[in-house]
């Protein structure tokens, strides 16, 4: 499978927006977006128009990069979101917060959703008891997760709840830290994704 390896930087500097891909160091003065407010590249600093297409493929590719996702899944997604009922920018983003590995992100046991798509992957966690290792598995209220025996000792696990612990945990999630275990609790609603994110745009780019 494709995936992107350079520099996650670029991506929020591209946006002109902390996409926080690097978990601690965007909160601090080593943030790429504060040393250099501008795209990369030869022209970066030079002036920037869009139009109306190019702003609805900027929205888009702002949301990919912020949940890690490449076209073909995102699209995925996107078809899913517009069968169901409702407005379909809002149900994408619902059905992304859902993925276990923003889950586990969420919940507190990874810095950024790329290392807890990691954890996910390397089958560090379990489900209801089940072990679970697909990042896109979508959970449901009630689901449990907990991390395994064997990985309750990773330094970057315990450093990512101790960091979680400083910024807060969601309202709808329940941490239990001394157990590695966290509960879904209910589904985040569109007010709990702070992000400055104008999901209908997403939906007229891909209306075309």
């Amino acid at each position: 499978m494709a995936r992107y390896t350079g520099s996650v930087c670029k991506y929020c500097r591209r946006e002109k927006l902390k996409l926080f891909l690097k978990g601690d160091r965007c909160f601090t003065e080593k943030c790429s977006v504060d040393r250099r407010p501008y795209p990369p590249g030869q022209h970066g600093q030079g002036r920037t128009r869009f139009s109306s297409y190019g702003q609805q493929l900027r929205e888009k590719q702002k949301v990919k990069r912020l949940y890690g996702m490449l076209e073909r899944q995102f699209r995925t997604f996107f078809d899913r979101a517009s069968l169901q009922k409702g407005h379909t920018g809002e149900n994408l983003l619902l059905l992304l917060e859902r993925r276990f590995d923003n889950m586990a992100f969420r919940m507190g046991f990874a810095r950024t959703r790329r290392e807890a798509r990691q954890l996910v992957r390397h089958g560090h966690f379990t489900v209801n008891g089940r072990k679970v290792n697909i990042p896109s598995a979508l959970l449901k209220v009630g689901d449990v997760v907990q991390v395994k025996e064997a990985s309750r000792k990773m330094g970057s696990l315990n450093e990512a709840l101790d960091a979680s612990e400083r910024r807060g945990i969601p309202g709808w999630v329940e941490l239990e830290r001394g157990n590695f275990k966290a509960t879904l609790k209910a589904f985040p609603s569109r007010e709990d994704i702070s992000m400055p994110i104008h999901e209908q745009m997403i939906v007229e780019l891909y209306s075309k």
